[in-house]
């Protein structure tokens, strides 16, 4: 009788003890094989050069030394064949979005039922990706929430690179006048770029300004 061709995997997480876990209970399904482990990004940048390039890539996030959205991002860029599997214990939007578009095909939870990795594993094989309640429920609130923003992102986009630099500057405990005199201007024209955007982002006062500069990260506190 034939043998059925087995989907290898390559598992890459910090965590000894939860990847060994891991490697015995992908092992026990009859479709998989894990074909070699990683501490890291970095260690599993060197080791694929020298094992069986493998057909999935289970990729923890929180690394040290290269972390998951780099390593995603490394074999998008170098093994575009190869498929990720995200394997997190965050279940924020940000993470999630960050990893799809880095180049995973799923994203499941450390926490995950054994059943849930098996059918990740098996719909990232058969259909390119998985598609679970998590990730459906935390992509349509990005979404949500993206449409509820487009107006602060187009006052993002329609400010030019010296209303930027005023921003930041305004940002800081430096006085209008000390603005002006660190931009080259005149008190009068820092006046009109304070009004510009007074005007531009619905805000009226400084902190206003502030506070539309630290959401939209042109500064970070």
């Amino acid at each position: 009788m034939r043998q059925l061709k087995k989907t290898t995997v390559a598992l890459v997480d910090d965590h000894i003890l939860l990847r060994n876990g891991l490697a015995g209970l992908i092992n026990s399904f009859d479709e998989f094989e894990v074909v070699f482990e990683a501490d890291n990004g970095q260690d599993f940048t060197e080791k694929i050069k020298h094992n069986p390039v493998p057909d999935m890539v289970m990729l923890d996030i929180n690394m040290p030394e290269m972390d998951g959205y780099s390593t995603a991002q490394y074999l998008k860029q170098t093994y575009p064949l190869v498929k990720v599997l995200a394997l997190s214990m965050y279940d924020n939007e940000t993470s999630i979005i960050r990893m799809f578009k880095a180049g995973a095909r799923g994203y499941i939870l450390k926490d995950s039922e054994p059943k849930e990795l098996k059918r990740a594993l098996d719909s990232i094989i058969q259909k390119g990706y998985y598609n679970s309640e998590l990730v459906s429920s935390k992509l349509i609130h990005s979404i949500n929430k993206l449409e509820n923003e487009e107006s602060e992102v187009k006052q993002l986009v329609d400010l030019n690179d010296r209303e930027i630099q005023f921003l930041k500057y305004a940002c800081t405990e430096m006085t209008y006048k000390e603005i002006a005199e660190k931009m080259f201007l005149s008190p009068r024209t820092i006046d009109g770029y304070r009004d510009a955007l007074f005007e531009k982002l619905g805000v009226s006062t400084r902190v206003g300004l502030v506070m539309f500069a630290v959401k939209n990260g042109i500064v970070v506190v």
